[in-house]
């Protein structure tokens, strides 16, 4: 006589819970992946990269990480605490399908990322981000290839203590790098702080370049900053978008200028997760050299010398 059970039919809601788990599980391991990377980026800057600014990414997968995993976790605990009141649904075909489907998923990336190692090692180019990067990918890849074959393998409706132990684990490091991004990438009020800046350094670059042509067109500098305003080209002279006082141009020579603003924050806190890109970056389309492009700034006033060179920016001849 057979006794085993029959398999039991998938529900609509069966199918929706277990394919939104399954999607919901894989954001949030390539969330925590591409943070992990974003974080070996920053503690081991690239030299061939060094403008690199891995803000903007950090944020992304912190959003993503921040509202999914929770889903995520209330969708699986849905999920094991049905099974636990209906054994039969642990055979249910859509739940082995996506389970072994996560574990080809998980195994391709473990044998990806062994053969990234593998690879980097032959060409000599064993570098410490990249074997941290390494073991960042081949953690998840693991813990994700682990529980799931666990949970295929299990009786229904029972977790073990070395399991549990696993699951408190996971939360803690994902706890873990939630914290270190926000360390990381800033806080929201220095990212506005920092935005704020970004659009000031803008401001002046506009200006600086608006006061080169100025003189090349008529020979003199400006002698306010309300003589750049062309209603034929429609430019006005911005003024600093967080106060809505104008910036501050001085006059030093003939050809010597300077510009001036009031910063929130030190330019330095704007390149791992903010955005203002300050070192000199060639071509130059503000005129000057490099030295005339460099916008480093403190917090506070801040004023940036410019010396215009007659023989690089002529005037025109009438």
């Amino acid at each position: 006589m057979d006794n085993t059970q029959p398999i039991q039919k998938s529900s609509p809601r069966d199918v929706f819970m277990y394919l939104l788990a399954t999607i919901l599980l894989f954001f949030c391991a390539w969330s925590v992946i591409n943070l992990s990377l974003e974080y070996m980026n920053v503690a081991f800057p690239d030299p061939l990269n060094p403008l690199y600014n891995a803000g903007d990414a950090i944020r992304w997968s912190l959003a993503l990480l921040i509202i999914m995993f929770p889903v995520y976790f209330w969708v699986v605990r849905f999920l094991n605490r049905d099974i636990t009141k209906e054994p039969a649904k642990s055979e249910i075909r859509i739940r082995k399908w996506l389970l072994y489907f996560t574990l080809f998923i998980a195994a391709l990336l473990i044998i990806g990322d062994l053969v990234a190692l593998i690879y980097n090692f032959l060409q000599g180019e064993i570098t410490p981000r990249f074997l941290l990067k390494v073991a960042f990918v081949l953690a998840v890849a693991a813990a994700v290839f682990w529980y799931y074959l666990y949970d295929l393998r299990k009786a229904p409706g029972t977790f073990s203590r070395q399991a549990k132990l696993f699951v408190w684990g996971v939360l803690i490091a994902l706890l873990a790098v939630v914290v270190a991004g926000f360390f990381i990438a800033g806080s929201p009020f220095t990212q506005r702080s920092i935005r704020f800046d970004g659009q000031k350094v803008n401001d002046l670059q506009s200006l600086q370049y608006q006061i080169v042509n100025y003189w090349q067109q008529k020979g003199k500098l400006p002698a306010t900053l309300s003589d750049l305003n062309d209603s034929i080209s429609g430019f006005a002279a911005p003024v600093d978008p967080q106060t809505g006082v104008a910036y501050e141009y001085i006059t030093t020579a003939s050809t010597s200028f300077q510009l001036c603003a009031n910063f929130n924050l030190p330019s330095a806190a704007g390149q791992s997760g903010g955005g203002i890109r300050t070192a000199p970056i060639g071509p130059y389309p503000y005129g000057g050299d490099a030295a005339n492009n460099n916008w480093d700034h403190g917090a506070g006033r801040q004023c940036f010398s410019r010396s215009i060179d007659p023989q690089m920016y002529k005037p025109v001849k009438n």
